[in-house]
């Protein structure tokens, strides 16, 4: 056994990696090349990522991009269309505007957003399949794929360890974790995961751990990151309607399955929308289970969760 373990600041978020194998540190290295590749082509953040090339097309020509970044596009289109859905991957233009979890952060004006809103349209998303090519219809607009972008990558990266024969591999991508085989160092091979508690003023205090096993556990949470203007606090969950930051009965959504895009796509398809509707949704998914918890850290589980919820620790 073999365990290698490292930390990477990429993707404006921190990113945990652990990997068990006689060829780890190789591993380790290969894939935080690997991360440091879907960076430049997948960062909204960035001057220089693919997609900030295709930005400097928008309603001017298409653009060919590379396959992987045309498959998430087309996918996150896909659910941003879904009616009722809170995922839309044109929202870059608002979400540029408010900068939440930045330095740079502030208020827009209401004129700002409703002008930055028109922009948003995610029909205005032209895709040719046969070229792998994207024409956004307008100037300025700007797609954001931090909805699903971050689960794609954790899937992408297990799968090539799972060809590379390893024991077991962890990737914590800024909250999205997803764990592979036994954990080498619990009894139970057991991985432990957990949900912070969204009143808590530091990280790392939970308010339940769930032990999994080929897992994703995905988190959206309006406590994460927030604005204070004049008193007024904002969160970065940003409503696709409005512009502004989402009214919601809760605080936190954590969703799991075995894949880590599904995770993270319904998330953000369902953070924003009436408690009931969220877990009748996920109770329609096959392989989704959620977690919801509201600002009374009241905690309702999905049904598929019932019958291990007394091995949760709280």
């Amino acid at each position: 056994m073999s365990i290698s373990r490292d930390s990477l600041q990429l993707m404006g978020t921190r990113i945990d990696l652990m990997i068990d194998s006689q060829d780890s540190q190789k591993l380790l290295a290969i894939v935080s090349k690997q991360l440091e590749d879907y960076e430049k082509r997948f960062s909204a953040n960035s001057q220089i990522s693919e997609l900030a090339q295709l930005h400097a097309k928008a309603g001017l020509a298409p653009y060919q991009i590379s396959p992987d970044l045309f498959s998430l596009i087309a996918l996150g289109k896909e659910h941003s269309l879904v009616p009722k859905s809170q995922l839309n991957i044109a929202l870059g233009p608002v979400i540029q505007s408010w900068r939440i979890g930045f330095a740079d952060a502030r208020l827009p004006t209401k004129q700002t957003i409703q002008k930055k809103l028109a922009l948003c349209h995610p029909q205005d998303i032209l895709l040719n399949t046969d070229q792998s090519s994207v024409f956004l219809r307008k100037q300025g607009m700007k797609l954001d794929l931090g909805g699903l972008a971050k689960g794609y990558i954790s899937d992408q990266i297990v799968t090539f360890l799972k060809t590379q024969g390893v024991n077991s591999a962890m990737i914590n991508l800024g909250g999205n974790v997803l764990v592979y085989g036994k954990n080498p160092q619990s009894p139970s091979g057991l991985w432990s995961v957990g949900i912070q508690n969204p009143q808590a003023s530091k990280r790392g205090q939970y308010l339940l751990t769930l032990p999994v096993k080929n897992l994703s556990v995905v988190t959206s949470g309006s406590y994460e990151r927030r604005l204070i203007h004049q008193g007024q606090s904002y969160h970065h969950i940003l409503d696709p309607r409005t512009g502004y930051p989402v009214r919601s009965s809760l605080v936190s959504l954590t969703l799991i399955s075995p894949s880590s895009l599904q995770a993270d796509l319904w998330a953000s398809r369902l953070f924003g929308l009436d408690k009931d509707l969220i877990l009748t949704q996920i109770n329609q998914q096959k392989q989704l289970e959620g977690i919801l918890i509201d600002h009374n850290n009241q905690i309702t589980f999905s049904k598929g969760l019932h019958s291990y919820v007394k091995n949760l620790s709280f």
